[in-house]
């Protein structure tokens, strides 16, 4: 699979949004779809990184967001046709001194595709909680010394 990892342009926001919106609604199936709209990727991402992986004919197949100022994995959400082709591993590799840096993210425990991508990458759980979409795990990307 070969995806081009970039940081979006402006015009690129709107298909981002629209990226967030589709994913959810058909990730998150026990959360009542209505509650997701489409301008909660603007107020979602601000102050974050982002990453856009594009593919070789153009297609955004998925973005990946961090707060660096706590190393955290906000959100990788990757297009439904575009999931198992390596998209979500191409992102990852983006992050700043990946493999070799810590970093941590919250998976919703009905997730459990995304949270069996995330331990096959070295993610362990280290915690969890509760959020308005359901039980949370955090899990902790913690390079070997």
């Amino acid at each position: 699979m070969n995806v081009t990892i970039r940081t979006p342009q402006h015009s690129d926001r709107e298909e981002l949004a629209d990226i967030y919106l589709q994913v959810r609604r058909q990730t998150f199936t026990w959360v009542d779809p209505y509650k997701f709209r489409h301008e909660d990727f603007a107020a979602h991402t601000q102050g974050e990184l982002v990453w856009l992986a594009e593919a070789t004919d153009g297609t955004t197949a998925g973005f990946m967001t961090l707060w660096a100022a706590d190393d955290f994995i906000h959100m990788l959400y990757i297009r439904k046709e575009w999931r198992g082709r390596g998209v979500g591993t191409a992102l990852l590799a983006a992050l700043p001194d990946w493999p070799r840096h810590k970093y941590r993210l919250k998976c919703l425990v009905n997730n459990a595709p995304a949270k069996a991508f995330y331990l096959s990458k070295g993610f362990a759980v280290t915690s969890g909680g509760t959020s308005s979409e359901g039980e949370y795990e955090e899990l902790t990307f913690d390079p070997p010394r």
